[in-house]
């Protein structure tokens, strides 16, 4: 599939992850708040781990399985989160995952990205349909889904036993390519 691309919006730029970003990655994904409201983030996060986990986007690419973005501040050039997509080819289909570091939360950095990975996946990989989910203790994230552009599907309640919390619900959101499209036609 060649090399991932940089992607720009009016305040971001989107790359891809290396390993000297495994420091800040660490820091930003250390944060009990972060583990907190995903999935597949543990807490403590080691920047061994992040070590590691940057190390597999190359290969994730180039298979077509998905992409991995850092969100970086276009002005400050600081990284803030991540953004990406693990893929279903065989079903044209994809989820979307994203994070942004709690210092930088509330300021729109999620949609922003999380639009243009839409857009990049439907684009790039042909992708029919992306899907997302959220902890339903977290509302925050299904409101960057709305904002673009997604729609509620659903709620698992009391889905996953999260790290002695208690159980949480999952909240599905998903968009067409053709809904996106649409959107985008829309003056």
């Amino acid at each position: 599939m060649g090399c991932q691309p940089t992607l720009n919006t009016p305040r971001l730029i989107l790359r891809p992850f290396t390993l000297a970003d495994a420091p800040e990655l660490h820091q930003l994904a250390n944060e009990p708040e972060i583990a907190a409201t995903t999935l597949h983030i543990p807490h403590p996060y080691s920047e061994k781990l992040a070590q590691t986990w940057i190390k597999g986007h190359p290969v994730m690419f180039e298979n077509g399985d998905g992409v991995v973005f850092a969100i970086v501040l276009r002005r400050e050039g600081h990284l803030i989160g991540c953004v990406g997509l693990t893929c279903d080819p065989a079903n044209r289909n994809a989820e979307l995952g994203y994070w942004i570091g709690v210092p930088y939360w509330n300021r729109g950095y999620a949609t922003e990205a999380a639009r243009m990975v839409i857009a990049f996946g439907f684009a790039y990989f042909g992708l029919h349909r992306i899907k997302s989910s959220y902890f339903g203790s977290n509302p925050a994230s299904g409101r960057v889904m709305e904002k673009i552009g997604m729609h509620y599907e659903g709620r698992r309640r009391e889905q996953i036993l999260k790290e002695g919390r208690g159980f949480e619900d999952i909240v599905e959101y998903g968009i067409l390519c053709t809904d996106f499209t649409a959107q985008a036609a829309k003056p």
